[in-house]
């Protein structure tokens, strides 16, 4: 699916596409992101779990500061070439791409070696150590990826795994991945803060219940009056269920 002036106008809440800062695609089955050209004042965009296949586009948003990529088709870590001349880019989460391989180390080093501006990669911290390793262990990537051999992605589904754990980890990494893209929405969203008295387990429950809440009211946005009915539909009926079973337990 390709990534539309009307798609991009209507999720960014924008009239114009020079004007769109921050956009939110997560699981929009795309394969075709080069609208992204542009934007040119486009600061934070979340294409995770989808099918995007290069970065090319991405070199024409010189604003750009986080890149969210996870769970997509980039063939080879030659596509950082592309953002190599970037230079606000401080977040990039590209994990879980065919090019990330085997070999996690090499992975990471390489990243680095090409794009050192990166404070966080893949939701992790980027320490001076690291910088400092990746200039003689990480591969340098001085040419753009032979475009010839570049194939299609097939976009990521949820379906395509088992459900009832990645749906899980899903919903909390979508959490993390568009905390940069919450504040334009208009509503405030359950708070992460933790209170210090709360035992560890209660306040990493808490922690991932808010998280798996604030996925929910940000894919809300996307659904339409039928969606939004089977939702209302779904809800009422869970909580008459609750409501009976907490009945039943004081009647006992």
């Amino acid at each position: 699916m390709k990534l539309t002036r009307k798609m991009v106008l209507s999720r960014a809440k924008a009239s114009e596409l020079d004007s769109v800062r921050k956009l939110n695609c997560w699981g929009s089955r795309l394969t075709d992101i080069s609208i992204c050209r542009e934007m040119p004042s486009l600061e934070v965009i979340t294409l995770s779990v989808n099918g995007v296949s290069t970065l090319e586009p991405m070199r024409q948003c010189q604003q750009l500061s986080e890149l969210y990529l996870r769970k997509n088709c980039i063939p080879s870590l030659a596509e950082l070439f592309y953002l190599k001349d970037l230079p606000r880019l401080r977040v990039l989460w590209l994990a879980e791409n065919p090019c990330c391989g085997p070999d996690p180390h090499l992975y990471r080093m390489t990243v680095l070696r090409n794009l050192p501006g990166l404070q966080k990669l893949d939701n992790q911290a980027v320490t001076e150590e690291e910088l400092s390793r990746a200039l003689m262990e990480g591969d340098e990537i001085t040419a753009a990826p032979d475009i010839e051999s570049r194939q299609p992605g097939v976009p990521f589904t949820l379906s395509s795994v088992g459900p009832s754990v990645e749906t899980k980890q899903d919903s909390l990494d979508f959490s993390t991945e568009t905390s940069s893209i919450q504040e334009p929405l208009g509503k405030r969203l359950p708070s992460q803060d933790q209170p210090s008295f709360l035992p560890q387990e209660a306040a990493s429950s808490l922690r991932n219940r808010n998280n798996v809440l604030t996925a929910i009211l940000l894919l809300l946005r996307e659904l339409d009056a039928e969606g939004l009915e089977l939702i209302h539909q779904t809800v009422s009926s869970q909580l008459q269920a609750l409501h009976r079973g907490e009945l039943q337990e004081d009647t006992e």
